[in-house]
């Protein structure tokens, strides 16, 4: 993997990521396929958005379909059918928040199924095994995603933890057509944090993550651990925050030197009738879009806004059509891409302060929320 830092707008950072599969511009956002699809969607249809890395995940592809049928069809690109990068979670927070946890130990952490209830065990050499084994782009190493609350002592237990499995992981790596990213841990502890940050960096990772964010703790402390941590990473290695998506989130994280990002919201949220506009978000159940027979966002150039009414996405919505469904996650997807493209534009002429601006001022006004 290569990555390249071409422009900066203070902490503000536009560049170039390149893996095995092609390659994508920063700050990116990946669409979430947990299980090597993106709900809601078709592969040619994130294409069409711009997208060219996507998410998925080891605990899921794990249980189901699992690595025997993936290493059969030939790694997880000619299984899923994706061109483009993937970038695979290790499955910790997963295991912490699906399965029923069994164990952690310091060989790794024994779980339940979420699906029928078999036991497992996931080890930080298994997980890259896995992940060599299936052909990703980017394969994320076993964490320990400490909980919020947590004391000082349970973070600090569970950083070093982690730091210790990050070393077995770079050990384990047999290939370098997988780059392997970090985890910064340390809840919201900045010692801990700061350390977590100097202990991995020594280490020979292509990339870093932030983790452990977004799990309940208030927003001013995500964005202060995000800001410290961002501050810290090596300035020619990509920094990704993991699970944040919300467009205020996204835009503090950038300002703050973060270049990756994904997060379920624009597809759950879209299979739940909550669309993104440039004016804050609107619910398509509402009464009030019975006779709206405007577009979801005037401003939006997607193929549900050029030729579909907020009327007619109602009318789907409850009616349970599964149409409903495709063409909001088609919407809040392009809306995504569509920011994406225009804070790195914003960065590359020097004026990302003012976008982000403009674009809180137009969003926080909420004009079609209900």
């Amino acid at each position: 993997m290569e990555f390249q830092v071409i422009r900066k707008d203070g902490n503000a950072r536009y560049g170039i990521l390149r893996g095995t599969h092609g390659e994508t511009e920063t700050p990116c956002f990946m669409p979430v396929g947990t299980l090597g699809a993106v709900k809601g969607v078709t592969w040619d249809r994130i294409g069409q958005m711009g997208y060219s890395l996507v998410l998925s995940n080891v605990y899921h592809l794990y249980l189901r379909p699992g690595l025997e049928i993936l290493q059969e069809a030939g790694g997880i690109h000619p299984f899923t059918g994706w061109k483009g990068l993937i970038l695979t979670d290790s499955g910790g927070f997963q295991v912490f928040s699906l399965s029923k946890l069994m164990k952690i130990t310091e060989d790794g952490i024994y779980f339940k199924s979420h699906i029928d209830g078999s036991e497992h065990f996931f080890s930080p050499e298994f997980v890259v095994e896995f992940e060599e084994k299936i052909g990703v782009d980017i394969g994320m190493v076993l964490d320990e995603c400490t909980p919020y609350p947590a004391t000082y002592e349970y973070a600090k237990h569970s950083m070093e933890r982690t730091v210790r499995w990050a070393l077995r992981s770079i050990r384990a790596r047999t290939t370098d057509k997988t780059a392997i990213f970090a985890i910064v841990q340390g809840g919201v502890y900045n010692d801990l944090r700061l350390k977590c940050v100097e202990m991995l960096s020594e280490l020979p990772f292509e990339g870093f993550a932030i983790g452990g964010l977004s799990v309940g703790e208030p927003k001013d402390e995500m964005y202060r651990i995000t800001r410290l941590v961002a501050s810290q990473l090596p300035e020619d290695k990509p920094r990704y925050l993991m699970g944040v998506g919300k467009p205020e989130d996204i835009l503090e994280a950038v300002e703050a030197g973060v270049d990756m990002f994904d997060c379920v919201i624009p597809t759950r949220n879209a299979r739940n009738g909550t669309l993104f506009t440039s004016r804050g978000k609107i619910n398509i159940k509402a009464a009030k879009f019975k006779r709206d027979f405007s577009p979801v966002d005037p401003e939006c150039d997607c193929y549900t806004c050029k030729n579909f009414s907020r009327a007619y996405l109602r009318h789907l919505y409850v009616s349970g059509e599964i149409n409903a469904a495709i063409l909001n996650t088609i919407h809040n997807l392009h809306f995504y891409g569509r920011l994406m493209k225009d804070i790195r534009e914003a960065i590359k002429k020097g004026k990302f302060q003012e976008f982000k601006r403009n674009f809180l001022e137009k969003y926080s006004s909420q004009e079609g929320s209900g």
